[in-house]
């Protein structure tokens, strides 16, 4: 028999409360163990109860949700998913996905919702893949600089022609890596980074937005028609497919449509198509099996991949799949990404 996972759910409202107990107990596999209504209480009941899982509100009176998450990350590590209905705060969302959250699941109206149930499933599934973590590997983000502030541009950029381009595919738990990366990686390359990953679109622009304050590159929420250009970072969500296209005019656009069954594949696939050996895949952690039949295409077309070491990833799965599949050039630690892809690009 599998094991039956631990919840604890926190919220400051007794409704919320009962509505996602009752939610994940419809769930044979899932018992929630306790509840608690502010952060200080969810720290004392962690302790004592020692849940597989955190289902944790953001906005509750004596102790917030971003706080108490600092606290067991450091004092009872605990995989947590976030369900708050300040999927609008981009402070909020971007630091919970900064300290390390399996996902930010928006509540679906509000702090005191009627229609949670509209999103049962999605709640049920990520409790699940929460209590899968390699919580080792579940690391914050320490960001040393607030890039909001007026800096010399050609300094900053250097104004180079788009030559290359790095996509990049995950799902849960890479908004945290991506954030690592960006931080970490120079704006001043001939490249634009394209993001496809596992985040809803309720947060996207509060996230890109707060994003952008926190790294050098400039970070745009990807959208259908934007023009792809050097020294940007364009993120989109899986709920989405996204791919590269050329107008009449030749430029490089996005192209964001209904999301297809693999949206990895097609995504990296239509980047090889007009950067080709200019085109640097890059797949980091997450669920699932997409992206190889991608990366096949880049490598067609004689461009690099790369996939995050299995040992540094929250979900190894999908990195493991592309390497099965013998379709990776470099096998790399999180920390050797930067450098490398920064010789890449210049080499």
């Amino acid at each position: 028999m599998e094991k039956t996972i631990k919840v604890l759910v926190v919220d400051d409202t007794s409704f919320m409360r009962k509505a996602v107990t009752r939610i994940l107990e419809t769930d044979e596999g899932i018992k929630v163990v306790g509840t608690a209504r502010n952060g200080r209480e969810a720290l004392e009941k962690v302790r004592v109860l020692a849940p597989d899982v955190v289902t944790l509100d953001m906005d509750m009176p004596i102790m917030d949700g971003l706080t108490a998450m600092r606290h067991i990350m450091i004092e009872s590590p605990c995989p947590i998913v976030a369900l708050s209905s300040l999927f609008r705060d981009g402070t909020v969302t971007f630091d919970a996905l900064r300290l390390g959250i399996v996902d930010f699941v928006p509540k679906p109206s509000g702090a005191v919702s009627l229609d949670i149930d509209a999103a049962r499933q999605q709640l049920i599934d990520r409790v699940k893949i929460a209590c899968a973590v390699n919580l080792s590997n579940v690391r914050r983000v320490r960001l040393r600089e607030d890039w909001s502030q007026e800096m010399e541009l050609d300094r900053l950029y250097g104004f180079q022609p788009l030559a290359y381009v790095i996509v990049i595919g995950t799902t849960l738990t890479g908004p945290n890596t991506i954030i690592r990366l960006l931080s970490r990686l120079s704006p001043g390359l001939p490249a634009a980074v394209i993001v496809h990953q596992e985040i809803s679109p309720k947060i996207m622009d509060a996230f890109a937005a707060e994003f952008n304050r926190h790294v050098p590159w400039r970070i745009e929420a990807a959208q259908d028609g934007m023009a792809v250009e050097q020294g940007v970072c364009y993120i989109g969500t899986n709920e989405r497919s996204l791919t590269l296209e050329l107008n009449e005019s030749g430029e490089v656009r996005l192209f964001s449509g209904a999301a297809g069954p693999d949206p990895l594949n097609a995504f990296f696939s239509s980047a090889a198509e007009i950067f080709g050996r200019n085109t640097i895949g890059l797949l980091l952690t997450g669920i699932g099996n997409d992206g190889a039949q991608g990366f096949a295409r880049i490598k067609a077309h004689r461009g690099t991949t790369i996939v995050q070491d299995r040992q540094c990833c929250v979900f190894p799965n999908l990195t493991d799949h592309a390497i099965r599949k013998g379709v990776v050039d470099l096998i790399l630690d999180e920390r050797q990404l930067p450098r490398t892809l920064e010789a890449l690009v210049t080499s």
